[in-house]
């Protein structure tokens, strides 16, 4: 689980296949005095969320191999990590991505291009 002791940094596991972005974020996130892992595709993520058990998931839905919406059910239907936020941070934008979202889960669902400040308040709101 995510119990962490005081005073440790909150880890954050950032999912996202666009590299560029996913360095810029991880950079930022940092800055605000967050631990970061991140991965490029789906399977990496579930094998990072054993290895690093992150206090917060940031994911894409838009992913090779093993989509984001699988990677929030799998989260969601394991016992160790269900109670781990998820945040979807994705260009899709439809009121049925959003649904599908919540359905499987997620606790917060932002779209792309998104200012950090509010992907920021979701990580507070979540912790």
């Amino acid at each position: 689980m995510a119990n962490k002791n005081p005073g440790q940094k909150k880890k954050i596991l950032i999912v996202d296949d666009e590299a560029n972005f996913l360095k810029i974020l991880k950079l930022n996130l940092e800055a605000k005095g967050y631990a970061v892992v991140t991965a490029l595709e789906g399977e990496e993520a579930l094998n990072k969320l054993k290895s690093e058990n992150p206090d917060v998931v940031i994911l894409d839905v838009m992913l090779p191999k093993l989509n984001g919406d699988e990677v929030c059910r799998r989260i969601r239907s394991d016992p160790i990590f269900s109670k781990i936020p998820v945040i979807m941070l994705t260009g899709k934008d439809t009121d049925v991505d959003r649904i599908v979202a919540r359905v499987i889960g997620a606790d917060i669902y932002i779209t792309k291009p998104s200012d950090l400040e509010k992907l920021n308040n979701a990580i507070k709101k979540v912790l």
